[in-house]
């Protein structure tokens, strides 16, 4: 009984160390995926010649375009580099004609670790990746919350001429709760570091 007992707690323990060990791996690599996305938004802000140069010559790195979205009423510029499905980064791909890898782990993000950003299914037509207004970010830098790895959240108007443009997560949040728009959260984490947000830049 002792050995039977002791044999379980064992294996019981490795089980426990192994997803502990797998859970770290993930972690790791989020936070590699979320530095990559900081020296993609650097390269992009700081001109080549302001760059670190090698042999005398100015550095020329890679350039993302910006994306215009909104935060708690104010236009933004942000950049998407990594998406954990394939579709959606391909429609990113098309959209910027900028690469935006597939990195499936990013799905298995930790709550704790997201942060949200509402795409409009449709409405007001505009510079959305699906045509219609721009994304809009809860927790910008700066405040409680932010990350740069969205969940990505679909607004959908329920009736199109009531479609109006909202800023702000409490705009779209209020919107929800009146009835106006349905909001689905298909599971889908987008990396998207912010370049500027109200009151700071990169």
């Amino acid at each position: 009984m002792r050995r039977t007992f002791t044999g379980t707690r064992e294996k019981g323990e490795m089980a426990m160390s192994e997803e502990h060990m797998k859970r770290n791996l993930i972690v790791t690599a989020l936070v590699a995926v979320i530095m990559a996305g900081f020296v993609l938004a650097y390269t992009r802000l700081v001109p080549a010649t302001a760059q670190p140069s090698m042999g005398g010559m100015a550095a020329m790195g890679p350039t993302v375009p910006p994306v215009k979205g909104y935060t708690e009423g104010q236009e933004i510029r942000f950049i998407h580099t990594e998406a954990s499905d394939p579709q959606v980064a391909q429609m990113l791909t098309d959209m910027m004609r900028s690469p935006v890898l597939i990195v499936p782990s990013l799905a298995q993000a930790p709550e704790s670790m997201l942060a949200n950003v509402y795409v409009f299914t449709n409405g007001i037509k505009g510079e959305g990746p699906l045509g219609f207004q721009p994304d809009v970010f809860d927790n910008p830098p700066g405040t409680p919350g932010y990350s740069p790895l969205r969940a990505l959240n679909q607004v959908t108007w329920k009736n199109d001429q009531s479609a109006r443009m909202l800023k702000s997560a409490a705009e779209v949040k209020e919107a929800e709760t009146k009835g106006e728009v349905i909001i689905k959260r298909p599971g889908v984490v987008v990396n998207m570091p912010m370049l500027t947000w109200p009151g700071g830049q990169r």
